[in-house]
């Protein structure tokens, strides 16, 4: 697997941001660091990367009973929508990659409010795996199935072997 882009949209601390790693300088390098102030996105760009491939976060998933209030909305604390940026009504990870097959692929978790509005309900997350013709190949959960095979990795061992959640250095 090879990671091509990063767009995100609307998520924790991100208004808008895209990352191409097929131009300078990040084609050219092996190795970079993800550095920054405390809020400045650097935590909530791993989580859009396991957003769109996955459909949900390392960070998150360890509270699975208790639920909060977000915005007239009752959602378990691991609910990925937590993750939308107050104020807004949509919220997107996308991730375009390359496959173990050699094929080009984009997957897409989005998030939106009713009506489009701020006060709108929060509505289920949709989650879609486009190939590089932009054919949509699976979606809901069927995308997250799809994608595993075209990793060849789980969301565990993706978390485990690619990306470590914040605060979990041991798992390493």
């Amino acid at each position: 697997m090879k990671l091509t882009s990063i767009k995100i949209q609307n998520l924790a601390s991100i208004n808008e941001a895209f990352i191409d790693f097929t131009v300078s300088p990040l084609a050219e390098t092996g190795l970079f660091a993800i550095t920054g102030d405390t809020g400045a996105g650097k935590s909530t760009l791993l989580d859009a990367i396991c957003l769109a491939l996955y459909g949900k976060t390392a960070r998150l998933r360890n509270d699975q009973k208790n639920k909060v209030d977000f915005n007239g909305d009752d959602i378990k604390l691991n609910d990925p929508r937590h993750l939308l940026r107050r104020g807004t009504t949509q919220g997107q990870a996308e991730a375009c990659f390359i496959g173990n097959d050699g094929k080009l692929y984009r997957a897409v978790w989005e998030v939106k409010r009713a009506r489009g509005k701020v006060d709108g309900r929060l509505q289920p997350a949709t989650h879609q795996l486009f190939d590089g013709d932009d054919e949509l190949l699976a979606e809901k959960s069927l995308a997250p199935e799809y994608i595993e095979r075209a990793l060849g990795l789980s969301f565990e061992q993706f978390t485990r072997a690619v990306l470590l959640a914040q605060h979990e250095f041991s798992a390493f």
